[in-house]
């Protein structure tokens, strides 16, 4: 799928009416063992948006091309003996995807060839997963609160770095700098890369670390909007807080969406923001700058994993246990 020529640019007044007028394509896996066991828990654009990957609860691992829908056009990755928890492409190569499954087996794949090229074991219940924008690495997270730094071409971590509070999904910023991490206590860490030291504190309390605190129980999802003038959080208090990244002020709130918020996107430009949940049904698509809903997609159950295109106006999400697309021009053949 080769990017258009120009980006279109979709005003807040006229997203509604563009939007409602888009194809929705559903991607259909013929190896799913039931939708409840199947359960796609991931999924992810390549940086140019000509493939999406899909990481599921019965450990199949799938690269679709968007513009072919029909499972025959798809790359099946065989390797995970454990569900898929987290999947991600690196962001400055197109055919490198980075998958992480529950028994704390990570795995790099060249997509092309449809080979890992690099794994990564003993990482206990591993479950999140982050690329470093420069490609050279990734954060791979588990339950026991513990961070692995890992290269994709070393089969054992760079480091370790123990947390000693509950951590949930992780987010770089664009200078590689700094990451952003999540917390049960319902706040976001701003820590520095690759030494995961605070890089704030208090003015008042020079030896307190700086933290966003947003949420009022566990903060689950962290996603650093395109353009960089905000960072979003979610929680499992139902609430999205956009936080300006000039003076770290919540500058507003997104409340209307129904159960944890267990993952955000921002469209390419960075002007629209969605959250999917495990719970309710349907999508809410805000205008990032003033907080309004512009846009609800319908849906036939939760939508726990959203994710917009690099480079369009295209929004990909699971529901009842498949991936669909809206906006995508699908050859159905």
């Amino acid at each position: 799928m080769a990017p258009p020529p120009r980006r279109l640019v979709v005003s807040k007044e006229r997203f509604s009416q563009y939007f409602s007028s888009l194809r929705t394509q559903t991607y259909l896996d013929p190896l799913q063992r039931g939708l409840a066991f199947h359960g796609l828990r991931a999924i992810a654009w390549n940086p140019l948006g000509t493939l999406i990957a899909t990481g599921s609860a019965d450990r199949t691992l799938r690269v679709w091309n968007p513009e072919r829908p029909n499972v025959k056009h798809s790359t099946d990755l065989k390797g995970h003996n454990a569900g898929i928890e987290k999947v991600a492409f690196n962001p400055v190569k197109e055919a490198e995807l980075c998958s992480v499954s529950s028994d704390g087996v990570v795995k790099f794949w060249d997509v092309r060839t449809k080979t890992a090229t690099n794994t990564v074991t003993g990482l206990g219940e591993a479950f999140t997963l982050a690329w470093c924008p420069d490609g050279e690495s990734v954060i791979v997270g588990n339950k026991a609160d513990n961070l692995f730094v890992l290269s994709p071409t070393q089969s054992t971590p760079i480091s370790s770095h123990q947390q000693s509070i509950q951590t949930n999904q992780i987010a770089f910023c664009w200078s590689k700098k700094r990451i952003f991490v999540t917390t049960g206590e319902g706040k976001t860490r701003i820590l520095s890369y690759p030494d995961f030291k605070p890089t704030m504190h208090y003015p008042y309390k020079p030896h307190s670390e700086f933290v966003l605190n947003g949420h009022t129980s566990s903060c689950l999802s962290v996603e650093l909007q395109p353009t960089s003038r905000f960072l979003a959080t979610g929680g499992s208090d139902s609430i999205i807080a956009l936080w300006d990244t000039t003076d770290w002020i919540c500058q507003r709130t997104l409340i209307d969406m129904v159960g944890p918020v267990r993952s955000m996107s921002f469209s390419y430009d960075g002007s629209y923001i969605v959250g999917g949940s495990d719970e309710g049904s349907g999508l809410e698509i805000a205008h990032t700058e003033t907080g309004d809903y512009v846009h609800s997609v319908k849906t036939a159950g939760p939508c726990p994993v959203v994710a917009w295109h690099p480079l369009r106006n295209i929004l990909a999400y699971t529901d009842a246990g498949s991936l669909k697309i809206v906006g995508v021009e699908a050859d159905r053949r």
